[in-house]
């Protein structure tokens, strides 16, 4: 009875002080000493949220699996991650992709009782460690149609690797986010529970598994070093979400001649001849009403996240027998076919995607073909094959679109050769 009415004592606002009649302690029936006191409020303080520990956060990654055993660390800046032992890990590359969902590209199929039970593994790895890593941010820098991600992992190597993939996420972000991706890194989790799963023999230094209904990623053992391979996973999985907020996921790149920006559609071994012009090498972008964004940060800091619409469409393809000419200006419907066809020397690459992913193509050519005729964008088809040098190429119609007007003037389906080319290649 004596602690029940203490903890009431204790628990009552000040507010309320003055109106409550004062009792008396004088009598001994009712005298408490001040040790005691001091215990019993000891007893009944709140805990305090502090480094490594918030109620919020504790909650939200209980609802992802993971029950934090001791602290999680949320967004920590580069230096404070280093201070916890994080390094610089080797670069991998090649790893096997597993990818459940209707996707296209080279990724392999994994059943949907596989990856429950491999995430069953991995949250449980996660909940069982002393400390764990939390990073928030985002595929594409437009907030509108942006796919925000959340990082849950066992190692800070693995969140310092992955801070330089994502765009930064304001505060919270994720938290009000209503699907956001989540990404699980068990770097330490052992050889033997990887394989009990049956995917751990498949790789030796690690894997990438993806699960597009769950919109979960799972990164084992030294996998979160393979960054081409998680750009290519989280592509995947971010395709659905973007599209459903109005944004186009393209595997474009990205070119910027002054104040003009130029979307590239080339094959990677085409696009090599022509690095020194672009953003990033990496294929993936955003187009939206607000610009086009890269889905991941270009390592140039001075860049600007998000680009003004595109001045003009280039669509690269490479056919030796000479019947498409070095460089012609297409109608939107020209356009919208040849991207769909993504055609190169008799081999065909649906919307020139060359990774997993889950997006319908012909959907996503109908939406680039609204794109062209709502936005007056102009597309030009280049030869790679052909004689005249991709850069080369690039570089006339950038300079075309300097001049915006000089564009529309050229008729569509008309080849380029009898507008300026000869100034440029000389």
């Amino acid at each position: 009875m004596r602690n029940y009415l203490l903890r009431r004592f204790l628990q009552a606002p000040l507010s309320h002080s003055r109106s409550v009649p004062a009792v008396s302690l004088s009598s001994r029936r009712y005298a408490v000493s001040a040790p005691l006191i001091e215990e019993e409020a000891e007893t009944v303080v709140f805990p305090r949220e502090g480094p490594g520990f918030s109620y919020g956060l504790n909650w939200a990654l209980a609802g992802k699996g993971v029950i934090v055993n001791d602290k999680a660390f949320r967004n920590l800046k580069s230096s404070e991650l280093q201070q916890k032992g994080a390094t610089i890990a080797e670069s991998l590359s090649g790893l096997p992709i597993h990818v459940r969902g209707d996707v296209l590209g080279g990724a392999l199929e994994i059943p949907k009782a596989q990856f429950s039970k491999l995430l069953k593994q991995v949250t449980s790895h996660l909940s069982s460690i002393s400390d764990i890593y939390v990073h928030d941010g985002a595929i594409g820098s437009s907030s509108k149609c942006d796919a925000k991600v959340r990082v849950i992992s066992d190692s800070p190597s693995a969140v310092l690797s992955l801070s330089n993939v994502l765009w930064k996420t304001p505060t919270r972000a994720v938290s009000h986010d209503s699907c956001p991706l989540t990404v699980y890194v068990a770097s330490s989790l052992s050889a033997g529970a990887m394989e009990a799963v049956g995917i751990g023999s498949q790789g030796k230094n690690g894997f990438i598994a993806a699960d597009i209904e769950r919109s979960s990623l799972i990164l084992c053992g030294k996998a979160f070093s393979d960054t081409t391979g998680i750009k290519a996973a989280l592509s995947s999985l971010s395709g659905p979400i973007i599209s459903a907020r109005g944004g186009l996921p393209l595997s474009a790149r990205l070119l910027v001649s002054g104040d003009s920006v130029i979307l590239l559609f080339a094959p990677e071994d085409i696009v090599r001849s022509c690095s020194d012009l672009l953003v990033s090498m990496d294929a993936g972008v955003i187009l939206s009403s607000q610009g086009v964004a890269p889905f991941f940060q270009t390592g140039n800091s001075s860049r600007p996240n998000l680009y003004k619409l595109p001045a003009a469409v280039i669509l690269a393809s490479s056919d030796s027998s000479g019947a498409i000419p070095s460089v012609s200006k297409l109608s939107p419907g020209q356009a919208a076919y040849h991207f769909l066809a993504g055609y190169r020397n008799g081999k065909f690459t649906p919307a020139y995607i060359e990774i997993p992913s889950s997006v319908d193509p012909l959907e996503l050519s109908k939406a680039v073909l609204s794109k062209l005729k709502d936005n007056q964008i102009p597309a030009f088809l280049i030869n790679a094959n052909e004689g005249e040098k991709l850069t080369t190429v690039i570089i006339y119609v950038m300079s075309l679109a300097e001049f915006r007007g000089k564009l529309s003037q050229i008729p569509e389906g008309k080849s380029l050769g009898g507008y300026g080319m000869g100034e440029i290649k000389n």
